[in-house]
């Protein structure tokens, strides 16, 4: 087959980067000069959670995920600074991390009727940043002015532009927000819009320092101290009033990528943190025995297949199709994931609200893919999978290897740092194949916000593949908001449904397996911890035991 690269392609007019969002890129240690005046100085790296006594002392986590990945709420995919993010800063709803329900949070109470096309919030009385300045309407419209400003691309736009008209302030305590047309699944969404103060990220130049780590919120903990690629800090904010009081009067969470270093830090009667996420599966039985719980957590988190279809023979559906089915997925499952995961049996996890089986469903058929690969006139193909460094999907790779090599492809694995793999999406660099891991529960359940992170005509992830101007992909992007304008809940999940089945039968970008997120923590010392099926951690229920 001929290894022809793709031609030089513009980049998509609202195409960001992948780094700006997920910030695998270093950044440099901020001290939010906003706070100097109130906070408690850097801690350390290496505090083991006893500095003090009983509940006074120090909270220590252990991330899995980098620290240096925008902080920014409205630009971020972050798995730590989202889950910190949360801690921080409040919308006027919030969602339970494990249901997802909304509960009111900045606002008083929740629109009694989600399907009007009007909602208004009064914000909840004495709310203050924690710089001491109150909460007002102005900082309420100011960020879904930015959120909805059409010359200001960021992330959430994806999540809020096609429904939301506009946000407006009736006085210094109450917003009205003006929908397009009724669209209940947008009051979950709303926690996607944290209130951040006017008064400081209005200021030149604020929003780059959100980027590197500024963080200024209402919510139960303000940050303290922020040193990316090693640790960021948290205190009680005295003047929190909310809903979700803070049971910690310090914490210390630690970035720790690399799973061996983090299993230690959680380990042993000297262990250095009292909780940890992105456990790895070989390690469950070994914490267990030393007294810590170990949960899971199944949602959407999944390992993915990625094509670039501007590279033959990559645009033949039948190609992309024949490398799923040839993909021996039971294997995969049994020997990499040990067990906690399941084949991908539709584009949504099997646990989700809207699941359906797909019409196309890639179980292991290495004569098939044959099949296909024959049909479409392709032999001798050579493939090079670029792929995350994600410990998990490593353990992957050589079952894809396996099974590509036995149907007569020849596989070379090329596993690279999750900067230096989307640094070459970003600057439209040629590739032909890339697997790696993703989880758009970290942004809600409802099916239609999760179709519309990976897939749309201005969509991130549809710059990669170079797959929007497909005519297939055209009507799909049609039905997908015919589908969200939907009233009736029941045709709206059919709709959604049928377009999952288009996701699943051209495989320009799907999941291979879904896995399981596993937590550990010490119950002798903590309480309420429940685990997340999405990366990171959510302390606002829980205390110490």
């Amino acid at each position: 087959m001929r290894d022809d690269a793709a031609p030089d392609l513009p980049a998509p007019p609202h195409r960001r980067t992948f780094l700006r969002y997920t910030g695998a890129l270093g950044a440099a240690v901020v001290v939010p000069s906003v706070l100097a005046g109130c906070s408690a100085g850097p801690e350390s790296t290496n505090d083991t959670g006893g500095g003090g006594s009983a509940r006074d002392r120090t909270l220590t986590a252990v991330i899995g995920y980098g620290n240096d990945g925008s902080w920014d709420p409205t630009q971020t995919a972050s798995a730590f600074a989202m889950a910190a993010n949360n801690h921080v800063y409040e919308g006027l709803l919030d969602t339970d991390p494990i249901t997802r329900v909304p509960y009111p949070a900045l606002a008083t109470e929740a629109p009694t009727d989600a399907g009007a096309t009007t909602w208004r919030f009064t914000l909840r009385p004495g709310a203050t940043f924690h710089d001491g300045k109150p909460v007002t309407a102005d900082d309420v419209v100011f960020v879904f002015d930015r959120i909805l400003d059409p010359r200001t691309q960021t992330l959430a736009k994806g999540f809020f532009a096609g429904w939301l008209g506009g946000v407006r302030k009736v006085d210094s305590r109450t917003v009205e927000l003006r929908l397009k047309f009724p669209f209940p699944d947008g009051l979950s969404r709303l926690t996607l819009a944290k209130v951040m103060p006017k008064h400081v990220f209005g200021r030149p130049g604020a929003w780059d320092e959100a980027v590197r780590g500024l963080a200024v919120g209402s919510g139960p903990y303000r940050q303290t101290a922020h040193h990316p690629k090693s640790n960021t800090t948290f205190e009680a904010f005295a003047g929190y009033n909310g809903p979700r009081r803070p049971a910690f009067r310090r914490m210390n969470w630690l970035t720790i990528v690399d799973a061996a270093a983090r299993v230690a830090k959680i380990s042993g009667t000297g262990a250095g943190a009292q909780i940890a996420d992105n456990i790895p599966y070989a390690n469950i039985a070994r914490l267990e025995e030393g007294g810590l719980k170990v949960a899971g957590g199944t949602g959407m988190n999944n390992l993915f297949l990625m094509f670039n279809t501007r590279h033959k023979p990559f645009d033949d559906v039948r190609v992309r199709q024949a490398l799923h089915y040839a993909i021996d997925t039971g294997k995969m499952v049994q020997v990499a994931l040990k067990g906690h995961g399941k084949p991908a049996s539709s584009f949504l996890n099997e646990g989700n609200p809207a699941y359906r089986r797909a019409r196309t469903v890639y179980d292991y058929d290495p004569e098939k893919a044959k099949a296909l690969l024959k049909a479409a006139g392709v032999s001798n193909l050579r493939v090079n999978l670029l792929a995350v460094d994600v410990s998990w999907i490593v353990d992957c790779l050589p079952t894809v290897k396996s099974s590509w090599d036995a149907v007569g492809v020849q596989t070379a694995l090329a596993p690279q740092e999750t900067t230096a793999v989307f640094t070459k999406m970003d600057q439209r660099q040629d590739y032909q194949v890339v697997a790696a891991a993703s989880n758009p529960n970290q942004f809600g359940l409802d099916a239609d916000l999760i179709m519309h992170y990976n897939y749309g005509p201005q969509n991130l992830w549809m710059g990669y593949t170079r797959w929007a101007g497909d005519p297939v992909a055209q009507q799909l992007f049609r039905d997908m908001d015919r589908a969200a304008r939907e009233p009736d809940p029941a045709k709206k999940k059919a709709m959604i449904q049928d377009c999952i089945d288009v996701v699943a039968e051209q495989a320009v970008l799907y999941p291979v397996v879904h896995n399981e997120l596993m937590t550990a923590w010490d119950p002798r010392e903590l309480s309420g911890i429940r685990a997340q099926p999405y990366p990171g951690i959510n302390l606002l229920r829980a205390g110490w035991a």
